[in-house]
């Protein structure tokens, strides 16, 4: 007969690949199994006893890490994960329907996903997503890796207007006045 073991845990905060290599670390020191590590998902090999697992979840909390127990929260970060995903591609189709996006990945009602997404971050989808987004232009902005008509055609922006408008609106300042206020007081690109 076959163990029962949980075989997917869910991980909070794994947002780039080096996140991933630090799990995969982490699994190898505790001698835990394992499949796979991709962004937010630990995949095992085989049934981790109440031991191992409470410390894989200390060592994770260590590395600012959580694993994620409530289907609720799960579904936030699924949701998070999905997001920054699409910004680390670098290739948003203009004209994107976050709704329809989200629907495709967790087929269910939209309203009731929005509604826990908010009511759990205090921010709606559409405003986390335009952070985002607005975080990768600061991140162009400061290491000057484009120009701003390139990042507008990246992240699905309509125009330049269209993003330098939104820039303005949710940092008081046009790209431009934040590439040079920037540059002039030495700090990172947040």
């Amino acid at each position: 007969m076959a163990e029962n073991f949980v075989k997917e845990i869910q991980v909070k905060n794994m947002v780039c690949p080096r996140c991933i290599l630090a799990v995969e670390q982490s699994l190898h020191q505790l001698g835990i199994p394992f499949d796979k590590v991709v962004l937010g998902k630990i995949f095992l090999a085989g049934a981790v006893d109440e031991s191992k697992h409470s410390q894989l979840e200390q060592e994770l909390y260590r590395l600012g890490f959580e694993i994620l127990k409530s289907k609720e929260v799960q579904r936030i970060e699924e949701i998070k994960h999905l997001l920054n995903g699409l910004i680390q591609k670098e290739d948003i189709p203009e004209g994107l329907n976050l709704m329809d996006l989200i629907k495709q990945h967790i087929p269910e009602d939209y309203s009731q996903i929005s509604h826990l997404f908010s009511s759990t971050e205090g921010i709606t989808l559409e405003r986390y997503f335009i952070q985002l987004k607005l975080d990768k232009v600061k991140e162009w902005l400061f290491y000057e890796e484009m120009q701003l008509s390139e990042m507008a055609w990246k992240l699905g922006y309509s125009s330049v207007q269209h993003l330098s408008a939104q820039f303005k609106k949710f940092t008081g300042m046009t790209p431009s006045e934040y590439r040079k206020m920037k540059k002039v007081s030495g700090e990172g690109w947040r």
